[in-house]
C-alpha cells in the first residue's frame, strides 16, 4: 500500500535529495494522516460518549491532536519548500522544525487536558457499559495506527525527515495508547472493576511524553547540533582526497532544514606549496562537495610543514604522549619553534565534551610533564578545544 500510494502521488519518488519531491512525501503523508486521524476521532468519540468512557474519549481527542497535527505538518512542509530570498539567503527550510514544534506544544495542551479529566474520573468514577462492537473497532484502530506507524517510518527514514519520524513514533505511542482502552473496556466487562480513570491517566502520559520527545528531537536542529560522526568521516575523506590536502580538521556543519546545510573545515596544506594552485584546489573541492553532498563548504587552509622531519617527530611524539594518557583526544596544528635552551610545542588538543575543567587541567599537567621527561627544553604551548563531533 505504502509503495502504492508514492507511485501514484510522488512524481521521480527515486530522487529523495530534489526538495520538491521531498514536499511531495510531506504532502502524502500529511495528507493520509489527516484522513485517518479524522475517521478514527469521529467513531472512538461517538462510541465514547454513547458508553460514557473517558478513556475512549481521550484516545479520539488524541487521534484529533493527531489530525491536527498533520494539518501543521502540511504547512510546515509547504513553507519549507520556498527558495531563498534576500531576508532569507539560506532558504525556509527550518520551517520544517518550526511546525514540529509547534505540533509539540499541541500534543503537550491536549494530554494536560486528558490528565485533569482522567484525575476527574478516578475520583468520581462512571458505570462504562461493555460493547463488543467498541472492541472490535479499537482493535481494528489499533491496525490503521500499526500501519500509520510503518508508512511514516518508510517514508520519514527515504527522505531523511524528522518531523515523519516523530510522527511515527506518536502513531506507536498512539497503538499502546488504544491497547490500554481496550484493556479497560474488557477488565470492565468482565470483572466489573471500572479502571477507566485510570487508564485515562496512562493515556494522557503517553500523550505529554510523546509531546516531550518530539519537541527534544525538534529543538537539537535548531540549537545546533554535533556532526554525525558518519558525516564527518565522509566529509573528511572526500576533501582528504584530493592532491595538496594533507589533514582536516574542525568540520563543522549548520543544518538550515533537512536539504540545506552550511559547513566550514580547516584544511592542512604543505607551507611550501604554491599558493595559488593551493588556491585552485580549494575551489575545486568546495564546488564538488555541494555538487555530491549538497553542502555549502567553506574550507580553511592551515599552512603545515611536512618535510621537517624534526617537526614530524616531535609531533609523532607528542601524539603518542597525549593518546597514551587519553585515547580520545586529537591534535592539530603543529608548529614548532626550536631554540638552543628552550623547544616550542604550539598544538591544538582537541578533547571530548565529557571533560571538566578540573579534568583538563590535570590532563594538561601530566602532558607537560610526560614531555619534559622526553627533553627538559620542552615548553608547551596548548589551546584546549572540544570536538564538534557527536559523541557515541
Amino acid at each position: 500500500m505504502t509503495e502504492l500510494l508514492v507511485r501514484l502521488f510522488v512524481k521521480d519518488n527515486k530522487n529523495v535529495e530534489d526538495r520538491k519531491v521531498r514536499t511531495s512525501y510531506g504532502v502524502l503523508s500529511s495528507i493520509v494522516g489527516i484522513c485517518c486521524n479524522i475517521i478514527l476521532f469521529a467513531v472512538k468519540m461517538m462510541i465514547g460518549m454513547v458508553i460514557n468512557s473517558i478513556s475512549v474519549m481521550a484516545d479520539a481527542f488524541n487521534n484529533l491532536s493527531d489530525a491536527a497535527s498533520s494539518i501543521i505538518s502540511f504547512i510546515g512542509v509547504k513553507l519549507a519548500e520556498r527558495p531563498a530570498d534576500k531576508e532569507h539567503p539560506f532558504g525556509h527550510g527550518r520551517f520544517e522544525y518550526l511546525s514540529a514544534l509547534a505540533v509539540a506544544f499541541l500534543i503537550l495542551q491536549v494530554g494536560f487536558t486528558l490528565f485533569k479529566n482522567a484525575i476527574g474520573k478516578v475520583f468520581h468514577p462512571e458505570a462504562i457499559e461493555f460493547n463488543l462492537l467498541l472492541i472490535i473497532f479499537l482493535c481494528i484502530s489499533v491496525l490503521i495506527k500499526i500501519w500509520l506507524m510503518l508508512f511514516n517510518r518508510k517514508l520519514g527514514k527515504r527522505i531523511k525527515s524528522t518531523v515523519m519520524i516523530a510522527t511515527s513514533a506518536d502513531s506507536r505511542n498512539d497503538v499502546i495508547v488504544t491497547s490500554a482502552t481496550i484493556i479497560s473496556a474488557i477488565v470492565s466487562g468482565a470483572t466489573g472493576l471500572n479502571i477507566d480513570g485510570y487508564i485515562g491517566l496512562l493515556v494522557s502520559v503517553f500523550v505529554m511524553l510523546a509531546g516531550f520527545n518530539i519537541a527534544k528531537d525538534t529543538l537539537e536542529p535548531l540549537l545546533g547540533e554535533a556532526v554525525d560522526r558518519d558525516m564527518y568521516e565522509k566529509v573528511s575523506r572526500m576533501v582528504q582526497g584530493y592532491e595538496g590536502i594533507v589533514g582536516t580538521h574542525d568540520l563543522i556543519i549548520h543544518n538550515y532544514g533537512p536539504t540545506q546545510r552550511m559547513a566550514t573545515i580547516h584544511a592542512e596544506v604543505p607551507n611550501n606549496i604554491d599558493f595559488e594552485a593551493a588556491h585552485e584546489t580549494i575551489d575545486r573541492i568546495e564546488r564538488d562537495v555541494l555538487q555530491k553532498l549538497d553542502i555549502f563548504l567553506v574550507i580553511h587552509m592551515d599552512p603545515i610543514e611536512v618535510d621537517n622531519e624534526m617537526v614530524n617527530d616531535k609531533k609523532r611524539m607528542v601524539l603518542e604522549v597525549i593518546l597514551g594518557l587519553e585515547p580520545k583526544a586529537s591534535i592539530h596544528d603543529f608548529r614548532l619553534v626550536n631554540g638552543e635552551h628552550q623547544i616550542n610545542l604550539i598544538f591544538d588538543l582537541v578533547l571530548p565534551y565529557s571533560y571538566t575543567k578540573d579534568m583538563k587541567q590535570k590532563l594538561l599537567s601530566s602532558i607537560v610533564e610526560e614531555l619534559r621527561k622526553e627533553d627538559t627544553r620542552h615548553q608547551c604551548i596548548i589551546t584546549m578545544e572540544n570536538s564538534f563531533i557527536a559523541e557515541e
